[in-house]
């Protein structure tokens, strides 16, 4: 499979294909196959992708994301920075409130860190940007909505939403793809009637 890596190519077809994506998001979670042999078929499509992307050719998860910082990240980084933990918060952090929890994240994008797209802290990074782009952890169909949101921003994202897209329900299961090809039909169908 050809690659797309190019992000404005990316960011537009991650916008024309938001309802396709949406689509697909519900498709996979109402497919009657085990998360584990979901997980698996992400992780390896994901792993296949990864190897065939530079990050340090792109960056843009460093210029678009804010990851959220714990208080393990932010002593380690502060004391790798030779800080302070108040002093660290202070000069490179912001307390946000979402879901009811308050969350520590940078207060600029792109991130302080950034330097000729490769991060400048990447042994003492935080956690959230170690497991980015999140798509081998455990329960992807749980995390999906996640994924779609990022599809327009990662390259890695992207091809691996996509290969799933196109292989995911062919290699599992023929028929089910059958399905999700009528169900996408029957959708954009209804749409355009209105």
């Amino acid at each position: 499979m050809k690659l797309i890596t190019h992000l404005k190519t990316i960011k537009r077809l991650g916008r024309l294909r938001k309802e396709e994506n949406d689509d697909f998001r519900i498709y996979l979670r109402e497919l009657p196959f085990s998360i584990k042999t979901i997980d698996q078929a992400v992780k390896t499509t994901s792993d296949a992708v990864s190897k065939r992307i530079d990050c340090t050719l792109c960056a843009n998860c460093c210029r678009k994301l804010n990851p959220t910082l714990t208080v393990t990240d932010t002593r380690r980084l502060a004391r790798h920075l030779g800080m302070t933990v108040n002093a660290f918060t202070a000069r490179y952090l912001k307390k946000i409130q979402q879901d009811k929890k308050k969350l520590l994240i940078f207060q600029k994008r792109p991130c302080p860190f950034l330097k000729n797209n490769c991060c400048s802290i990447y042994e003492f990074r935080p956690h959230d940007c170690r497991s980015y782009p999140h798509l081998t952890r455990r329960g992807f169909v749980f995390r999906i909505r996640q994924a779609v949101e990022m599809v327009d921003v990662c390259p890695i994202v992207f091809n691996t939403y996509e290969t799933l897209k196109n292989t995911l329900a062919r290699r599992i299961r023929p028929a089910a793809f059958a399905c999700f090809a009528i169900f996408s039909s029957h959708v954009l169908f209804s749409a355009m009637m209105g």
